[in-house]
């Protein structure tokens, strides 16, 4: 039979980049084997990303499988743009005046989380701005000692809320963040980035420039890339962000535009579906020969 596999992470990559596992251990090379046999038995390879793509296609190493980039999608049915001042979230919390910067979804390894709380103890003295996190992770114990070993009353930590609530936390926010590690490039794509642009906000995308996250943030201008080690530079944007509510807005609407054109539902599985026709063609065109 024909069979296409797809990639939503790539091992023992992934694992290696949080620390999971040593490289030169022996199963961080039994696992690279064991999925590079996996990648060039298949007939079709589907990754999330162009950074995805070329590491994978690194694995198979001109075997003649293709690899084909189908992304996740937006919910753009489900989450649609909210003003601030009507987001009952932010009523919930007293944040409504605040220019909030948020960071929702997994808080573990593979999110440079210490490089956002960095630039939170540099704004700690600005009033103006606050800091939302909503989920959990295995860095949720460290963020909330943190919260109270510095003093950190410009971070609110909340529990992971259900995928039906994502309309209201989603836009509650002004700007949000979402962040790779270094060795993460190519090995993951955050999912969260797709919806945060249904939510018609813009996203400060903390990861390496060469990353899925960072092309897209960059390509359709739809907000800012920082350095996932520069927390320094991660305060310089959240500012900068702050000071032009106009070119924020702008952004925002760019992004929810992109979310439409491109990351639907409906294109996403248009794609899907000329991948399988493809398959299917070739194997009917295979079998006639």
């Amino acid at each position: 039979i024909k069979c296409i596999l797809r990639v939503d992470d790539v091992y023992p990559e992934a694992l290696i980049a949080t620390g999971v596992l040593n490289q030169k251990s022996m199963v961080a090379k039994l696992l690279f084997y064991m999925n590079q046999i996996l990648y060039r038995s298949m007939d079709q390879v589907v990754v999330l990303g162009r950074d995805m793509k070329e590491l994978v296609m690194s694995k198979i190493n001109g075997c003649g499988v293709n690899v084909t980039i189908i992304p996740n999608w937006a919910d753009i049915d489900k989450i649609s743009p909210q003003s601030k001042k009507d987001n009952e979230l932010l009523k919930k919390l007293n944040l409504t005046k605040k220019f909030v910067v948020q960071c929702a979804g997994n808080m573990g390894r593979a999110q440079g989380i210490e490089n956002m709380f960095a630039a939170a103890e540099m704004l700690k003295n600005n009033t103006d701005i606050h800091f939302l996190f909503i989920g959990g992770g295995t860095k949720r114990g460290w963020m909330e000692n943190k919260v109270k070993k510095d003093g950190l009353t410009n971070v609110t930590i909340l529990d992971q809320m259900p995928r039906a609530e994502q309309q209201d936390f989603l836009n509650a926010c002004d700007i949000a963040m979402a962040s790779l590690l270094p060795m993460m490039t190519g090995a993951g794509v955050p999912s969260r980035m797709y919806n945060i642009m249904a939510a018609g906000r813009p996203i400060i995308a903390i990861a390496g420039h060469d990353s899925e996250l960072s092309m897209v943030v960059g390509e359709e201008q739809i907000g800012w890339v920082v350095p996932p080690d520069k927390p320094e530079r991660l305060a310089e944007v959240i500012l900068l962000a702050q000071s032009n509510p106009d070119r924020l807005s702008k952004m925002g609407e760019s992004a929810r535009k992109v979310a439409e054109t491109k990351y639907s539902s409906q294109n996403i599985i248009l794609q899907y579906k000329q991948l399988l026709e493809q398959v299917l063609f070739n194997e009917t065109r295979s079998s006639q020969n």
